[in-house]
């Protein structure tokens, strides 16, 4: 036997190996990003398929809507340096201390969400809240309210955010495409705002008992110059939203402060979302240019916008369905409650409701099957209690 060989094979299969670990690292890794972006990856896909039947041209530029991109980049950039800072746990910590029963902490915690998707969109209130939602409830002895708890938390952040303009995405989006004023705006989410308040003060109060709570002591403390500074960043995003300031400002001013003051935050944006919405502006442009789909589209939402736009948000979720179907009808206000009222219902109805699942997930992986059926009950329970509402009221 030639040993001298040895060496040398040992180190060529080792090399082999390392590079197909490496392969299958690398795939791992594309898979776990696809599956973790899954709306983005089903909306990639379908772009790829309109752009074979209608070829790009000079009219793809016109499908792009930069304001609603601009503004949505700048609200995510500053609420992820405010994030960083901690602002957002401390504030909803100090809330939770002042309530001393498990069910004042739980309708704490469902109305901060509630509240925060109202200022820092539904996705990051979640990203933001879940987590405190858990640490309450785990430190106090109180994991039993967890599933309840957390589902409350995703219909409140769907549901909040559809009062202002920058509270949901397709709010942004359909309140700078069709230029609606900001009175009329908050005056059409007004009634599924209000009735979404009181079904989910309700159900607190029925399924969470006055169990005496407290939450462990826990120093934490800000840096005062620095969240004023990331608090009027905050300040000129909603004035850019409002339309007070020409939106390309914010697009200089907020990424240069960030890359002084915060640069991960920078690298912390869910730029997959923004993703999401240019490849949603090349399907939507492209299906109104196809007759066919133009005529359908068009017939189904003069029968009833409304619920077909609720009903189109389980099946492709509820930014698709907000930009799809503002290609076939001018008809704004039912368009913006039925994508809003539409969040609710399935997981996929809104991204919102994955990122809650998400999260359940990972802390109580056993109990996944109990929490899809529970979040199934009370979400299309809310779903059927607003459309029968707002079929009333509209």
């Amino acid at each position: 036997m030639n040993h001298a060989h040895l060496p040398r094979h040992f180190g060529t299969h080792r090399h082999h190996f390392g590079s197909h670990r490496g392969g299958h690292s690398f795939m791992s890794e594309v898979l776990g990003f696809a599956k973790k972006n899954i709306v983005m990856v089903v909306a990639m896909v379908a772009a790829a398929i309109t752009c074979v039947i209608i070829p790009p041209d000079a009219e793809y530029l016109g499908y792009f809507d930069l304001k609603t991109l601009t503004c949505l980049f700048c609200v995510l950039a500053v609420v992820c340096a405010l994030k960083n800072i901690r602002f957002f746990y401390i504030l909803a910590r100090r809330i939770v201390e002042l309530f001393k029963n498990a069910r004042l902490a739980v309708l704490a915690l469902v109305y901060i969400t509630f509240i925060g998707s109202m200022l820092i969109a539904n996705d990051m209130a979640l990203l933001t809240f879940l987590p405190l939602g858990y640490l309450a409830l785990d430190v106090t002895g109180k994991k039993k309210y967890m599933a309840f708890t957390f589902i409350m938390q995703n219909i409140a952040a769907n549901l909040g955010g559809m009062l202002t303009p920058f509270g949901n995405p397709q709010n942004l989006y359909l309140y700078t495409k069709y230029n609606i004023p900001t009175g009329e705006f908050m005056a059409i989410m007004a009634p599924p705002f209000i009735i979404s308040i009181i079904i989910i003060t309700i159900c607190c109060i029925v399924f969470v008992k006055a169990e005496p709570l407290e939450l462990a002591e826990e120093r934490i403390s800000l840096v005062p110059w620095r969240t004023a500074v990331y608090l009027l960043l905050f300040a000129l995003s909603i004035a850019i939203v409002f339309r007070g300031i020409p939106y390309w400002i914010g697009l200089i001013v907020i990424p240069l402060a960030l890359l002084f003051l915060d640069r991960k935050a920078l690298g912390q944006v869910d730029y997959p979302l923004l993703l999401t919405f240019v490849f949603f502006f090349i399907f939507s442009g492209n299906m109104a240019r196809i007759d066919a789909v133009r005529d359908v589209f068009s017939w189904l939402l003069e029968q009833n916008t409304l619920v077909v736009s609720a009903l189109s948000c389980q099946l492709i979720s509820n930014v698709p369905s907000a930009i799809l179907l503002s290609q076939f009808t001018d008809n704004y206000a039912p368009l913006l409650v039925g994508v809003n009222i539409g969040g609710a219902g399935t997981l996929i109805a809104s991204l919102a409701s994955l990122i809650t699942f998400r999260e359940y997930a990972k802390h109580e992986p056993a109990k996944v099957g109990s929490y899809i059926l529970k979040f199934s009950l009370f979400n299309f329970g809310m779903l059927a209690l607003l459309l029968g509402a707002m079929l009333l009221i509209m």
